[in-house]
């Protein structure tokens, strides 16, 4: 196994981008507003997301001893504060201000996000310390999977070829390279806070079958808001649809990537240093217009 630091490569850090979305439009996919939309469900569950895994890192905080872990963990929380903020922008300044309403499902996320601290301060050390094992567990599933999809469009032509907004693939793969490049901290806090291997799996199980959920429900959710492709709605149609768009690579094929991941992720000697190109990432942020900036 390799080390779980890469020695050659500097701290984690934010890096405060920011984005103008004037010019871009809701469906930043032309001819594939479904595709769009896919990416749009994303923008809908990342900014609560992002925040629980900054809670759940600040309480595991003082109980990190290594001292080179907790100034990757600092870093990590910067990093996922951007995020959050970015995808909430993207809320406001896109898809509210273009008439779809994302309530239903950011309020629902903040609420829950919300009772945390409530539900946390009414259980023994005892329970809370495995709360958040499972926690620290959930986050290490997502924090793979956002890793695998930060890869995807890193190295992604066919959006380009289609004639993405720039602005939005810039977005997508600034933050696709942060998760690749800080791929590791969770997964090796959850280690050192003496996560094992079976709460690890079953913690897998519940956040993919979330995950799968939350990316088909918010696709539809958003593609049935947006008034400007009323009428082609129907369950078939939507399939034909996001069939489509996987023969296009416009978007992932989500189910067969979940559970073609499940191999990598599950085996016992896994660890994120192993899998995801940091030099790719690396390069990306190195010219990324919105990361350059920012410095």
């Amino acid at each position: 196994m390799q080390p779980r630091y890469d020695e050659r490569h500097p701290l984690i850090k934010p890096r405060r981008v920011s984005f103008d979305w004037e010019q871009t439009s809701v469906h930043w996919i032309p001819g594939d507003p479904l595709g769009a939309h896919f990416f749009n469900a994303f923008h809908t569950i990342l900014p609560a997301g992002e925040r629980w895994f900054i809670q759940a890192l600040k309480e595991a905080l003082p109980a990190i001893k290594d001292e080179r872990l907790r100034e990757e963990v600092k870093g990590f929380m910067g990093q996922e504060s951007v995020h959050a903020y970015s995808h909430q922008n993207v809320l406001e300044k896109l898809l509210e201000s273009n008439g779809i309403d994302t309530r239903k499902i950011t309020d629902e996320m903040n609420a829950g996000l919300a009772d945390r601290a409530a539900k946390r301060a009414k259980m023994s050390p005892r329970k809370a310390r495995r709360t958040l094992l499972f926690e620290l567990a959930a986050i290490c599933t997502l924090e793979h999977y956002t890793a695998v999809s930060g890869q995807w469009i890193l190295t992604n032509t066919a959006l380009d070829r289609a004639g993405a907004d720039p602005t939005m693939l810039d977005m997508f793969r600034w933050h696709g390279a942060e998760e690749v490049e800080h791929r590791a901290v969770v997964f090796d806090v959850y280690q050192q806070l003496g996560g094992g291997y079976p709460a690890r799996a079953a913690a897998w199980a519940v956040t993919v079958l979330f995950l799968y959920w939350a990316m088909v429900a918010g696709t539809l959710y958003l593609v049935r808001q947006d008034k400007a492709i009323t009428g082609r709605t129907t369950k078939l149609q939507l399939w034909k649809q996001y069939r489509r768009s996987v023969r296009a690579g416009h978007v992932p094929p989500i189910f067969s990537l979940l559970l073609r991941e499940a191999k990598v992720y599950l085996d016992p000697r896994h660890h994120p240093s192993q899998v995801h190109d940091l030099g790719l990432a690396a390069d990306y942020l190195s010219r990324s217009p919105a990361a350059l900036k920012s410095a």
